[in-house]
């Protein structure tokens, strides 16, 4: 089965000329939990590395995390549980051995962590406080600041990269891969908004690149992510002719707060935390609706939240429900949720007097670029980590705070590789001619936001993702346009576009309902045909790269499913000589 795109894609973005260059050994794109954690391991071991941020240093979506990092650091814990809660979350789509090294590893790289200079919350007698969250069946989520966790993160790797005397790029949006003559990987452009020593479009010189951009939160309407979250990372691998696997599971987080109808942009989240401290669901009659519903009620993983809480919304005709937290009283909440709480009030919310209204949104992306173990992708000398990555941990659906933890642990494998490799490089040689149909103007990337938000939102069905596909072809294919002109509007709107389409069309593959991949069409999982990874490539075309998804193939997804050494060419995804792309089905 294929399905065709009837409108090419670019192969690159439509940009000037490098104006400026620069050397290193090893060029970070990002600067959350995995980017900043990989750069100060590459730079302790000897490399020249150069950190590449789209605003400033300390503005990625590591800041933003509230409820905290998932580790098995409490007494009666072990990695074994952790391991067990991950997989349940993932439905059958998680990579053991990937979850082992998180898990197994995971303790000792918060520790390093809190060698760095993070500060955790402690109990009185000094131990680090610990919470839970929905799918854990244990006390393992380490805070600071009550719920300012990635703050308290951010600045400590911040902090540590400044005393490092790391160079750094801020203001710059990483535009697509460089590569020489052998299709290694050679370096990144960028384009660098504002005053410094560079401005403009220039380029990054290096050998090895670790992409560690964050998610794709904004491609719909209404997400926890913040403005920066564009998809950049996962597009600019795909022109670059990577893999990603797993793009159709994007998970919505069940308690956001709810705005209004018709709230666009970046919502607050309300943590898991709070549920984890004994927060309730109810609707608007005030019947919790959870019991009953899992056996961990509203600690359940967040894509059964999430679906009871949208059937119940359905049932009684309204668009949110409500998180009761009103007998914490007010100092608990004081103390232990204080940015939650302000937020809260800052809408005039009060969650001490009164119910807050909560409803689904846009949170986490558990698919991306897939890598190996040690981050390496299909590229050779380009790795990926953190959100932007699919390392197979997350699986189906992320376990809750496992995110921070996964960017931690492989960010310091992808350091340890990237000494291994040692990847080397000959000169960049010129990107291909973008080919394809253009920039989209600015004012599109609301219609791709409203398009994702109605056909592959939290309730899926081949109806709405046929429609929400055809809504972003007819936006490629409208030739009376004013033509766009390259900037950083129009190149975070490709990207965009770029992900949505690949997302609408893994979706449309998987007949199932699976993790956070809500079928309406399909509400059961269908583990004898289903149980596998979508694989997608782009493939080079005669005007840029077509989009075609192809499922082919039932082999493993072991944990060598990547190239083994960073300077063999991959192998495992062909182009096809026709221009399509293409997606294959792994079993795990």
């Amino acid at each position: 089965m294929t399905v065709r795109a009837g409108i090419p894609l670019p192969a690159a973005l439509p940009a000037p000329a490098p104006g400026w260059a620069i050397g290193a050994d090893v060029v970070v794109v990002g600067s959350g939990v995995a980017g900043l954690t990989a750069a100060l391991r590459c730079a302790a071991g000897g490399l020249r590395t150069v950190i590449v941020t789209k605003a400033r240093l300390d503005d990625g979506s590591t800041r933003w995390a509230q409820g905290g990092i998932a580790a098995a650091l409490g007494e009666g814990d072990s990695p074994d549980q952790h391991l067990r809660d991950t997989l349940v979350a993932g439905a059958g789509l998680c990579d053991e051995t990937a979850v082992g090294a998180l898990v197994s590893e995971g303790p000792d790289a918060v520790r390093r962590l809190i060698a760095l200079g993070a500060r955790f919350d402690e109990e009185a007698d000094g131990r680090i406080s610990l919470t839970r969250e929905g799918g854990h069946h244990r006390r393992r989520i380490a805070h600071a600041g009550g719920d300012a966790t990635g703050a308290e993160i951010s600045r400590a790797l911040v902090a540590a990269v400044r005393r490092a005397g790391i160079d750094t790029v801020e203001n710059a949006l990483a535009l697509d891969l460089l590569k020489d003559a052998e299709g290694r990987t050679a370096g990144v452009t960028l384009h660098v908004m504002g005053e410094g020593r560079q401005d403009g479009v220039g380029a990054v010189h290096a050998p090895a690149v670790v992409l560690a951009t964050g998610g794709m939160g904004q491609v719909f309407s209404a997400t926890t992510n913040p403005a920066v979250s564009t998809g950049d990372g996962v597009a600019l691998a795909l022109r670059a002719g990577a893999e990603v696997s797993d793009l159709e599971f994007v998970q919505f987080h069940p308690t956001v707060l709810f705005l209004g109808q018709g709230a666009e942009g970046r919502q607050p989240l309300i943590s898991e935390a709070v549920r984890g401290e004994g927060a309730h669901l109810v609707d608007g009659a005030g019947v919790r609706f959870m019991a009953g519903q899992h056996e961990l009620a509203e600690l359940a993983p967040r894509d059964v939240v999430a679906k009871a809480l949208t059937r119940r919304m359905r049932e009684q005709g309204t668009d949110h429900m409500y998180l009761d937290a009103r007998h914490f009283g007010a100092a608990m909440w004081r103390r232990r949720f204080p940015t939650i709480l302000a937020a809260c009030r800052a809408h005039g919310i009060d969650p001490v007097t009164a119910p807050v209204p909560v409803a689904p949104a846009a949170h986490y992306a558990s698919g991306g670029v897939r890598t190996d173990l040690a981050g390496r992708t299909t590229v050779p000398g380009l790795y990926a980590c953190g959100e932007t990555a699919c390392t197979g941990v997350h699986g189906a659906n992320r376990l809750a705070s496992n995110s921070l933890l996964e960017g931690l642990v492989f960010a310091e494998r992808i350091a340890a590789a990237v000494a291994a490799d040692r990847p080397a490089a000959g000169p960049p040689v010129p990107a291909p001619p973008p080919g394809g149909p253009g920039l989209l103007p600015t004012g599109a990337r609301t219609a791709i936001q409203r398009a994702m938000t109605a056909g592959a939102g939290v309730l899926r069905s081949a109806a709405g993702l046929a429609a929400a596909a055809a809504d972003l072809d007819r936006l490629a294919a409208d030739t009376d346009r004013k033509p766009a002109e390259p900037g950083t509007d129009t190149w975070e709107t490709a990207n965009l576009h770029l992900v949505a389409r690949v997302l609408v069309a893994v979706a449309a593959l998987r007949p199932e309902t699976r993790g956070c991949h809500w079928r309406e069409d399909h509400p059961e999982r269908d583990d004898a045909h289903w149980r596998r990874h979508l694989v997608a490539t782009l493939a080079p075309a005669a005007e840029g790269s077509a989009l075609a998804v192809h499922p082919t193939g039932t082999t493993a997804f072991p944990a060598t499913r990547a190239p083994s050494a960073a300077q063999d060419p991959p192998t495992s995804a062909p182009h096809r000589a026709d221009g399509a792309a293409k997606l294959e089905t792994h079993e795990p």
